[in-house]
């Protein structure tokens, strides 16, 4: 029997990254072991989306904080790429590498099924495209499926083709290049995103240095991509021309960022910044950040087709991808003409999209 708690406790409430969420939901199915949270931040442009994360976090609170993070980030994202969607995520806490099974992701699927269509699901870390399919098979709200009337498809490789083109931005805005030939990118995170950025990197003629805690991506990026591996920790500290975040998110802090020695951050992951004021230390530094929930859009933008029941194909998917390029530089430029950080210009325009989408209803 599927337990749901709809009730928000105070370690939600008191959570720093609660920011008036509509919904918060806590379930677990006691058969499977599934142990998992829903957060519908906003749903004020249309049906909450976001992927879900399979995750072994260190607390129960951690997998609070990350899909409170999370799901404002899709609100932000959603509005920002002008999807007609609003903002929410899920985590499933747990090893993706051992604790996987079809009846948790059956039972992940009926409880998706009980919310109604208020939040639609797909992938995101941890999660594969036939984990979504299982889910698929108890619910129709779930999205990023290779199967059914319009499916898109495996979001990944939309991601890394966003990201991609948001470092050709970045890269013509901060350093004045129109192509990537002979920079050095460091790529922390070799994932299904982060393995086809490096493969997009690497035929623009970009040099790589990666890390990655799985050795496994790590030897597959080298030998394909002449990539130089390095540690987890040392990456933050190469010299090079941009750093590509593309695992988990808060990994640019008080302490990291003084680190860099790279002029532009644009990368796959969400949340990179531990705290917004990060942006603004970035932007004293000197170094260009490219809003996370910009860059990294592509996949959404591409999912949003299979919501709205729209049929695309992938060179047409991949060209409405490429306006990542143009809305950054609009950041870029709003940024630079206001004298502040770019993650607070997103913040600002994105805000506005809500809020009066929010007044007009």
């Amino acid at each position: 029997m599927l337990k749901v708690k709809d009730d928000l406790n105070m370690s939600v409430f008191s959570a720093a990254d609660y920011d008036d969420h509509e919904q918060v939901v806590f379930f677990s199915d006691q058969d499977t072991g599934l142990k998992a949270i829903v957060a519908i931040h906003s749903t004020v442009l249309g049906p909450a989306v976001g992927g879900c994360r399979m995750w072994n976090y260190p607390t129960e609170q951690d997998a609070i904080d990350d899909v409170l993070r999370l799901s404002k980030g899709m609100s932000l994202k959603n509005a920002m790429a002008d999807l007609g969607l609003g903002g929410g995520k899920s985590v499933i806490i747990g090893d993706p590498r051992t604790d996987k099974t079809p009846e948790l992701f059956k039972a992940f699927g009926r409880y998706i099924d009980r919310l109604g269509g208020h939040y639609i699901t797909a992938e995101d870390v941890g999660i594969e495209v036939d984990d979504i399919q299982i889910v698929a098979t108890q619910t129709k709200y779930v999205a990023g499926l290779e199967t059914g009337d319009h499916p898109s498809g495996n979001p990944s490789p939309y991601t890394a083709h966003g990201v991609f083109y948001g470092i050709k931005a970045a890269v013509r805005h901060r350093l004045g290049k129109k192509d990537l030939g002979g920079l050095t990118v460091l790529v922390q995170g070799l994932g299904h995103v982060g393995y086809n950025l490096c493969r997009e990197l690497h035929e623009a003629g970009a040099k790589l240095v990666v890390a990655d805690i799985n050795q496994g991506n790590v030897d597959r990026v080298t030998s394909e991509f002449a990539a130089r591996a390095v540690g987890p920790e040392a990456i933050f500290e190469q010299p090079g021309d941009v750093f590509a975040p593309c695992a988990l998110g808060a990994v640019l802090d008080d302490h990291t960022v003084l680190k860099l020695k790279v002029p532009v951050i644009a990368g796959s992951a969400n949340n990179q910044l531990k705290r917004d004021h990060n942006g603004e230390e970035l932007r004293r530094l000197g170094i260009l950040y490219a809003p996370d929930y910009i860059i990294n859009a592509g996949g959404i933008i591409q999912v949003a087709n299979e919501v709205h029941g729209r049929d695309t194909d992938v060179d047409e998917g991949m060209k409405k991808v490429e306006e990542i390029y143009g809305t950054l530089m609009e950041v870029f430029d709003e940024a630079d003409k206001e004298g502040k950080a770019t993650n607070q210009i997103a913040d600002t325009i994105a805000g506005r999209r809500i809020e009066a989408a929010r007044a007009s209803k």
